[in-house]
């Protein structure tokens, strides 16, 4: 589901990933197979890179003015003004001078008119502005080959193909770096990341208890990109984490404070329609909806202590199980 989205988002904004890359939202990828380029080698046949001319495409040329250099003369002073009817006398050097009691200088008064100062509105505080992604750890060891997973191209989709058994795998290792790549915004990454956690949690049993303190961080820095399409994959996932083994619920009930703020954030960002449809929400990507079934997942599995602890960090949470 999440893959026909991604597919058809891809469509409607195909320069969404370049404008990102070029505004230093995501990370960008490496320039060869074989790593970057060095710092001092040409990446173009001007020398000035491609990234730069797109740049310039999208932003304009006045932000990357070339600067004098040193070979360049400085700019020559010109005369100054003398007034109209007046003989300015010439100086040796060849320059002109104001007339005795022609200016305006020393006096106590200004003759100039008022400035009109522009109002300065107060800045925006940016709260639900998306931050920039940094690259995850996913990402570097999947360029180095060190994950048991490769893309399986099919006829009709790509698949994830494991290069070992998943009941084979270290857990305490691989869950945190897979659970690390869900803020990727980039393919192969994003959806290595995603489907290869989903497989982990589907297949873990009772072997992902164990490494629910690991995966906390991971979490919470998907979850503070504020970015609604890394929090609504964050979401689903913490959803499946919570029903793919007893007790996990009641684990991540002392995690609450580090994960529920940004909850806080979201959780009145619907969709107001009126009395309109809204035919999108067959695919689950309203962040409101999300957080509020999230939130009843984690009161109806985290114990007798789940309730206490959500109304503590997000006050407006009615409980699903309490009259």
């Amino acid at each position: 589901e999440l893959v026909m989205v991604y597919e058809f988002m891809r469509t409607i904004r195909r320069n969404q990933k370049k404008e990102e890359k070029l505004t230093g939202m995501i990370p960008k990828g490496q320039e060869s197979p074989f790593g970057d380029f060095p710092k001092d080698f040409p990446k173009s046949a001007d020398g000035s890179g491609a990234g730069r001319r797109q740049l310039v495409m999208r932003f304009g040329a006045s932000t990357l003015t070339p600067r004098a250099t040193r070979n360049e003369p400085l700019p020559v002073a010109s005369p100054r003004a003398v007034p109209e009817g007046a003989a300015p006398p010439a100086s040796p050097a060849g320059e002109t001078w104001r007339k005795k009691s022609t200016g305006t200088g020393g006096r106590t008064y200004s003759t100039s008119p008022r400035k009109e100062w522009p109002e300065v509105k107060p800045p925006m505080a940016g709260a639900f502005k998306p931050r920039r992604v940094v690259a995850s750890d996913f990402r570097r060891f999947y360029d180095r080959g060190d994950l048991p997973v490769q893309i399986l191209h099919t006829a009709t989709s790509n698949k994830i193909q494991w290069k070992v058994d998943i009941d084979k795998l270290d857990y305490h290792h691989y869950l945190p770096i897979f659970f690390d790549g869900l803020r990727e915004k980039e393919d192969p990454y994003r959806f290595l990341s995603v489907q290869g956690t989903t497989d982990m949690l589907l297949q873990g049993g009772s072997k992902i208890l164990p490494v629910v303190p690991q995966l906390i961080i991971p979490i919470k820095t998907a979850l503070n990109t504020r970015d609604p399409e890394v929090v609504t994959v964050a979401l689903r996932i913490l959803q499946i984490l919570v029903r793919s083994s007893e007790m996990v619920g009641e684990a991540l009930v002392p995690y609450y404070r580090q994960i529920l703020p940004v909850f806080n954030m979201f959780k009145s960002k619907t969709k107001s329609t009126g009395d309109g449809i809204d035919y999108g929400q067959r695919k689950r990507n309203g962040i409101g909806e999300l957080i509020d079934e999230t939130l009843e997942i984690f009161e109806t599995s985290g114990g007798e202590d789940a309730f206490i602890n959500i109304k503590y960090m997000i006050p407006t949470y009615e409980s699903c199980v309490l009259g």
